[in-house]
Parts: structure tokens; sequence; C-alpha cells
């Protein structure tokens, strides 16, 4: 099944920048989409709803005045105790960005108003189990979550992920895990994905929001500084060592029984100051740079990938 219209529009790449909580903002948003990814951000980012108006007045004034951006999606928590979730949600519903991804819960709770205004609905799902719901449940797309992602992170390897999704399910997919260079983003799209989610590749770019020593941290780490817990907010994600350590966590005994809660997005918000997520594509990153070149370092990545020989067997 072909990628919504809404979504093609001017995109030069296959890639939706991934939503990640305290480092995507307006600018980013922006950046990405004039650089022709799909830009997008978590809406808890943003402090209060009033805070959201201005950044989505922000982002849409800007992108409708460039004929060339690609489109935007803003990023819902619909977890049950997301209380914001009612506030936020009319916000999308003004200013209605072509797509809309949901985490953390069913997306049910957003996809009647969604649809009212004709924009998508996918669902960020971090196992094949809740694919299935997700399908089940009607939305336009899923953004599969495999393991080796920044944030909070799946289990299954994106080969395995993908291969058992595409079994009951022909729509679009977004494929998020360790993607940070064009030769990955093309991989995606042999897997079997429409788009790539790319996430860590984007944390040391001059609009993140990240601390100027979390952009430091993640150009100087690899994969194996990448230590997976659920013991900061309750579920599982990937976590840069220096970060715990720097926090006073021990990376090799966290405690793993904590709850979710994301009932007031500052007691979250404080979870993560001091200790900062990446990927395990974090060895990518060789520098802190505009969005715009690393785009086109990826568009150049990709652009090649796309051009290996293939395998031709010997007679």
């Amino acid at each position: 099944m072909p990628l919504p219209a809404q979504l093609t529009h001017k995109l030069k790449l296959p890639v939706i920048g991934a939503p990640m909580f305290l480092i995507s903002g307006p600018d980013m948003v922006i950046a990405q989409a004039k650089a022709g990814m799909i830009g997008s951000f978590p809406t808890p980012n943003a402090r209060t709803p009033e805070i959201l108006d201005d950044w989505m007045r922000q982002i849409s004034t800007a992108l409708e005045a460039d004929c060339d951006a690609a489109s935007w999606a803003a990023n819902l928590v619909v977890h049950p105790s997301n209380d914001r979730l009612p506030a936020d949600l009319a916000c999308v519903t003004r200013y209605k960005p072509s797509l809309v991804i949901t985490a953390l819960g069913s997306p049910t709770r957003v996809m009647d108003a969604v649809h009212g205004y004709g924009g998508l609905v996918f669902a960020d799902v971090n196992s094949v189990s809740f694919a299935r719901k997700a399908a089940a449940a009607g939305v336009d797309g899923l953004v599969l979550i495999a393991s080796g992602a920044g944030g909070h992170t799946g289990q299954t390897a994106s080969f395995a992920f993908v291969e058992e999704v595409r079994q009951f399910w022909d729509g679009p997919i977004i494929l998020g895990g360790a993607i940070s260079n064009g030769h990955t983003i093309r991989a995606a799209e042999v897997l079997g994905a429409d788009l790539a989610y790319v996430g860590t590749a984007l944390i040391a770019s001059e609009e993140s929001m990240a601390e100027l020593a979390y952009k430091n941290m993640v150009v100087d780490a690899g994969a194996e500084d990448i230590v997976p817990s659920r013991g900061i907010t309750g579920v599982t994600a990937n976590w840069l060592r220096a970060s715990l350590l720097a926090a006073g966590h021990d990376p090799r005994n966290m405690a793993e029984d904590k709850k979710p809660n994301f009932a007031n997005a500052q007691d979250d918000a404080k979870a993560w100051k001091n200790v900062w997520s990446a990927g395990q594509g974090v060895g990518a990153v060789k520098a802190i740079e505009p969005i715009a070149q690393i785009i086109a370092r990826l568009k150049q990545e990709y652009d090649a990938a796309c051009n290996l020989p293939r395998f031709v067997a010997k007679e």
C-alpha cells in the first residue's frame, strides 16, 4: 500500500525525525521539514498547553510559508495517566498536523478527532502483539520501535519485527532502531518499511534542545555505552552509561521494578533531566552540526546505498 500523499509531499528522504522527549522542539521540526524529511515532536515537550499552542503556531506559520518544506507530525502520549491529553489533542485539532503519532497506550483515544480534520494516526508500538492491537483498532500506520532504539525501546530485532508485522499488515510502516546513516535508511526499506525513524543522529544537531554536555556525550559515545533499563521511567529505555554514572546510578545494578506514571509531564521531565538517552546507532554521530548538513549527508549515503551492486551468482 503506497504512503498517503500528505506524507510524501516534498519528501526528499524517506525519513521522519523521531519525536524525542526534551530534545525535539519547534526549531528542530521546522529545520527537519525544510531539509526534506518529516519533522516531529512530543507535545509534552511544551511545558503547558499555552506553550504548545505557540509552538504549533510557529511550526505551521513557518512551513506554510515555505513551498518546498515537507510535512510535520505531533506525538501524543495516550497513556491513561497523562491528564494533559485532552488539552494537547485540542491543540492538535486547531493546527492540523498531517500526522499524529500515538505512544504508550491505545490510539483509539485520539483517532476520531484526528480523522475528523483529515489527519493520519500512526501508533508507536514496540512489540508484535501491540502492533496487532493497533492494527485492529484501525490506525493508518504503524511505527515499529525495534531493539537498539533510543528512548523507550523495543526488544525485537528489526529483521524479525518487520517480517512478522508484514504477515498481517499491508499498510504504512515506519521503522526505528539504530538507524543513524543513509545505508540503514535504505536497509529499512529493503526490510519492508516505508519510512525510517531517525532520532539519535539528530540529538547533537544545532537545533536540538539538548544541553551542550548531552550533545558532546552523544558525539563521544558508541554502541557499548548504551544501557537498557526501566529503572528511570518504569518503561524500558536505552540510556547513555556516562549519564547514569553522573546521576549516581549503577548501570550494572539498576532497579527494574519502577512503575510508569505520566500524570505530570514535568515530573517525568525530572527523570530525564540528567539521565540522557540515545540509541545503539550513536556511534555514527561524530560532531555537532546543523540539521540541514546532517540530512544532506544522510541523503548522499542513502543514494549511494541505493546504487550498491547486488550479488550475482557465478556459474
